[in-house]
């Protein structure tokens, strides 16, 4: 359990810190934008990772979502924070990720400027227990049969619109 409550940096729409304040501050004001990092984890056959929230989060407990994501803690760097939230929630170590895109995701909760990263990984997946109840492999089909379904947490519905586009491009 953290002894410490964690600090984030509030931005503005392009990325430049205004304000550190304490998580509690920034969770439930979506006035206050913060940054998160998201890795969208394919394996080799080009499915995509997708992880079961705990039913212990405070936001979209039990939901399917984006392989990794998490806050960039106050003074981190995205790609420290790429790095940590891989290894922190999956385990990964070894996949490299590729900077995709940023947008704006907001909800009545909170306003997050994100920051999305992809990878491909073959290797072994240790998810932390303690927030993700399961892992899987989703094909885009089977994915989008879903979408709007109320399986998926809104944040990783966002997530995944975006991506679609960007792939179109």
């Amino acid at each position: 359990m953290k002894t410490h409550e964690e600090l984030l940096d509030v931005v503005n729409d392009r990325g430049e810190v205004i304000n550190t304040l304490p998580r509690s501050v920034i969770h439930g004001n979506p006035a206050l934008m913060h940054r998160v990092v998201h890795v969208l984890v394919f394996n080799e056959q080009g499915k995509l990772l997708l992880q079961k929230r705990s039913m212990n989060k405070d936001v979209a407990p039990g939901k399917w979502d984006t392989s990794v994501g998490g806050h960039v803690d106050a003074g981190e760097t995205i790609l420290e924070a790429v790095h940590r939230e891989m290894e922190e929630e999956l385990g990964i170590t070894t996949c490299g990720p590729e900077f995709l895109y940023t947008y704006i995701h907001s909800n009545p909760y909170e306003t997050e400027l994100v920051y999305t990263h992809s990878c491909i990984h073959a290797g072994e997946i240790k998810f932390h227990q303690g927030e993700i109840d399961e892992v899987r492999y989703w094909g885009f089909g089977e994915i989008k049969e879903n979408i709007g379904k109320g399986i998926f947490s809104d944040n990783f519905e966002h997530e995944i619109e975006t991506f679609l586009k960007f792939k179109e491009r």
